[in-house]
This record gives C-alpha cells, sequence and structure tokens, in this order.
C-alpha cells in the first residue's frame, strides 16, 4: 500500500511506474482506479443513447434494459483503459513532483476532472477533434466560419473582412452564436483548452497539448454571459432545470427522463400525473422551458 502523505514515495513510485516497473504501474493503477472507474460511469452514461437497449452494460454501475442474452457492450471496458493508458502512461506519470504537497491521487484527480480530459475522451470516442455543432450551423451558411474565427480570437472587423458580410450581420451571427451555446452551457467551446502543468515541469511547444490542467482565463464577454446565465437559470423552477439538466446538458434520451420523472413522481403539467406524461408533453415542456430562459436572458440585455 503507498502512503498517500508521503510525498517523496510517491514520487519515486511515479518514477518506477513510468520506466516500466511492473509493481509500481500495479500500484499506481490502484491509485487511479477509483477516478477511472468514477468517469467511466459518468461519461459513457452520458453518451450511451441507445446503446443500453441493444447490449448489455460492461460499467460497474450498469444501466439499460438489454434482453439477457444480448452481446456485452464494450465501450465500458474500453473507456476504462482509454482512461488508464492516459492518465498512467509514462510521460504523465514523469511530470509528477509532489509540489506544495500535491499526492500522486490529487495530480491524478485534477487531470481526470478537467475539461481537457473530457474533450479528449470524446475525441477518442467518436473520432474526431472538435467540429462545429449542428445547433451552431443551422444559425446560418456563415455560421461555423465565425464559430471557428471566434475560437481563434479574430475581431469582428477582421472576420467581417474574411468573410464578405457587413460587420452588422456580422455582429448578429456571433450574437445569436453567443446566446446558443450559453443556453447550452456549452460556452467553453469558444476556448480551446490550455493546459498547463500543476508540477511545474517544462514541456515542449509540440507536446503542449498533453499538459494537465486547464487554464481558465476566458474573455471578459464570456463571464459576463456565464454570471448572466447563471442569474436566469435561478430563476426557472426546480422541475425546468431537471428537465433541461437532463435533456439538454446531460443530453439524456427521453425515455429515460420520463422514466426518472414517473420514478420522482414529478408532474410536467397540472392534472396530468408523472406516470401519465408522455413524449409530446415533456418535449413541449422542454422547447416552453427553453423559450422562457431565452427570454429571461434578452430581458437583461
Amino acid at each position: 500500500m503507498v502512503d498517500n502523505r508521503n510525498h517523496s514515495d510517491q514520487k519515486e513510485l511515479a518514477v518506477l511506474a513510468a520506466t516500466g516497473d511492473q509493481d509500481a504501474q500495479r500500484k499506481v493503477n490502484e491509485i487511479a482506479h477509483p477516478l477511472i472507474d468514477f468517469q467511466t460511469n459518468r461519461f459513457c452514461k452520458r453518451y450511451c443513447r441507445q446503446n443500453q437497449y441493444q447490449f448489455r452494460c460492461s460499467l460497474s454501475q450498469p444501466i439499460g434494459s438489454a434482453r439477457a442474452d444480448a452481446s456485452l457492450c464494450e465501450w465500458g471496458n474500453a473507456s476504462y483503459g482509454w482512461m488508464l493508458d492516459d492518465l498512467c502512461k509514462s510521460g504523465r506519470l514523469q511530470k509528477f513532483e509532489g509540489r506544495n504537497q500535491a499526492s500522486l491521487f490529487d495530480y491524478l484527480y485534477t487531470i481526470a476532472n478537467s475539461l481537457p480530459f473530457y474533450e479528449r475522451w470524446k475525441d477518442w470516442r467518436f473520432g474526431r477533434r472538435q467540429q462545429v455543432p449542428l445547433y451552431i450551423r443551422e444559425l446560418g451558411e456563415q455560421a461555423a466560419a465565425i464559430f471557428y474565427a471566434l475560437r481563434l480570437g479574430q475581431s469582428v472587423a477582421t472576420m467581417a473582412q474574411t468573410l464578405h458580410l457587413a460587420i452588422g450581420k456580422t455582429e448578429v451571427l456571433i450574437n445569436q452564436i453567443v446566446l446558443e451555446l450559453t443556453r447550452r452551457h456549452k460556452l467553453f467551446l469558444l476556448n480551446p483548452p490550455h493546459e498547463i502543468s500543476l508540477t511545474g515541469s517544462q514541456v515542449d511547444e509540440e507536446d503542449s497539448h498533453q499538459q494537465d490542467v486547464a487554464v481558465d482565463d476566458e474573455a471578459i464577454e464570456v463571464q459576463q454571459q456565464r454570471e448572466l446565465l447563471r442569474q436566469c437559470w435561478a430563476e426557472l423552477d426546480a422541475t425546468e432545470q431537471f428537465v433541461l439538466e437532463a435533456m439538454i446538458i446531460e443530453e439524456q434520451d427521453a425515455d429515460n427522463v420520463l422514466k426518472a420523472l414517473r420514478t420522482l413522481d414529478i408532474s410536467l403539467k397540472k392534472g396530468v400525473s408523472a406516470d401519465q406524461t408522455n413524449h409530446q408533453q415533456l418535449y413541449y415542456f422542454k422547447r416552453k422551458t427553453l423559450s422562457r430562459l431565452g427570454i429571461l436572458l434578452q430581458g437583461d440585455e
């Protein structure tokens, strides 16, 4: 058993594991296991969608209602393996220095709960780098180009000149993109993750995207939008927040949301009990709540 209080032992353990010592690697894996198990369950369930009805879940906290003779879903095992490799790979362990009394668990915990780690997992899970969300593309034919320009930090004038748009039209599209991302809690997509090492280790520029913790250095406009959203969100009631969190933030399937509402005995419409709520009523409630949130946001501008 590794003593988390002894930081010199922790550093030595990380070095040994990084150089291939099997016993040290086993101990590091044991330290990382609860982090990986928790995040695997969390991430995999978020994007499970229809898999749970077609395959038997392989998570430590399984979900779904597939037939007993259905094939085993491999996404849970594969996600666990990917996270284990990302957190415990040699280059990662070599950066650990245990500064400020940080244990190896603290170091791995910070990485596993960072936005870059989540984005890397999604890149692996869906086989892509950051793409323009469909709901942004639907705002107009130039919306995708402006989305990328915002990520690059270009000025409004530069965007307008590059895309041959009037500045007023460009500003309208920018506001629409920011509002749509704000509604969906996705403003971070406009800020490509930058990572730094907790231990202060120097890393080559070409490897900078594989450092450890995201820098929270948002533009003042983004901070203001986030604060506005927080204030407007607080004006929604508990049921409205629950439905938006489940269907938009967590991207849960409507069947799962209805099941949760019935389990919690939450009714969406006066006179209609929770067990009688149907898909149409759920989607209507979602649209009505989004409309209300949009009015609250615009009313505070």
